[in-house]
């Protein structure tokens, strides 16, 4: 699978953990260098406490379109050392 935005990669893995339809990308397979920090925090009652990540790719910006859960659920743990992505992030099979 492959995260695409704005014409750039953002993450590539053979091995994304699929969880309520959403391809969760290890975090070895993402390319740091477009995700920045956000303050944003949100908690799901099975997986736990979500962190948030922004997108900046050649000038362009998405508030909060990544996130991951550095102590997920025992319930979630697959997720752990995952980052997922949203709003105008495209996922596709390669």
């Amino acid at each position: 699978m492959k995260a695409v935005w704005s014409g750039k990669v953002l993450a590539y893995s053979s091995q994304t953990e699929l969880v309520e339809g959403i391809h969760y990308f290890p975090d070895q397979s993402v390319i740091k260098e477009y995700l920045r920090k956000s303050d944003t925090k949100s908690q799901c009652p099975w997986k736990g406490t979500a962190h948030y990540l922004n997108l900046e790719v050649e000038g362009s910006f998405i508030e909060d379109a990544a996130w991951f859960y550095p102590e997920p659920s025992p319930a979630a743990a697959e997720i752990r050392g995952h980052i997922a992505f949203w709003k105008d992030v495209e996922i596709i099979p390669d």
